[in-house]
C-alpha cells in the first residue's frame, strides 16, 4: 500500500536534521526568522493544508509573529499535540507540549524544552514532539475500518427488580 503523502516519514536523515536544528535552536541566544523558517522546512503536513493557510504562516514569520507562527506550527503539523504548560521561571520560558493533556503530567508523554526566548522555547517543544512522532513511525493518513460488534451477543445487564 503506497504511503500518503502527508505521513510523517521515518527516514532517519529527516531525524538527524531535526536533532541538528535542534542543537542550533538551543544555541541561539534570540529567535531569528531564519531559524523559524528552518522549523518549518522540516515539515510535511503543512503542503496538505490550503496555500491561503501557508501564506498567513509565512505572513506570521515576515511580520516578526514568531509565537504566532510557532504555535500555529504546532496546531498545523502536529495536529494530535496540544500545548499543555507554558511559564516563565528563573529566567527561562518552559514549555511542554502533551498528546493526552488531561493525563496526570506523571504519566503523560510530553515534549518539552526551556528557552530564555519564548518562540524559540515553543519552537524546540515543537521539534522534540516532532521527533517523538518520527520515532513512533508514519501516522496514517485515512482513518481505518471500525469493526462492527454483532448484535447477536447483546446481553441486557439491568436490574428491573
Amino acid at each position: 500500500m503506497p504511503r500518503a503523502r502527508h505521513a510523517i516519514p521515518c527516514d532517519p536523515e529527516h531525524a538527524r536534521n531535526v536533532d541538528a536544528l535542534l542543537e542550533r535552536l538551543r544555541r541561539a541566544p534570540s529567535v531569528i526568522p531564519d531559524l523559524v523558517t528552518a522549523a518549518i522546512g522540516t515539515c510535511e503536513r503543512l503542503y496538505a493544508h490550503p496555500a491561503a493557510t501557508r501564506a498567513r504562516l509565512t505572513s506570521l514569520v515576515q511580520s516578526g509573529a514568531f509565537v504566532d507562527a510557532a504555535l500555529t506550527l504546532i496546531e498545523l503539523e502536529l495536529p494530535r499535540w496540544k500545548l499543555r504548560r507554558l511559564i516563565f521561571d528563573d529566567g527561562e520560558w518552559h514549555c511542554s507540549l502533551s498528546m493526552q493533556p488531561n493525563l496526570p503530567s506523571e504519566i503523560d508523554d510530553l515534549a518539552y524544552a526551556a528557552h530564555e526566548s519564548l518562540p524559540l522555547a515553543i519552537l524546540r517543544a515543537f521539534l522534540d514532539a516532532k521527533r517523538a512522532d518520527l520515532a513512533t513511525g508514519p501516522v496514517p493518513a485515512i482513518p481505518m475500518a471500525q469493526s462492527v460488534p454483532r448484535r447477536a451477543h447483546v446481553i441486557c445487564c439491568d436490574n428491573f427488580a
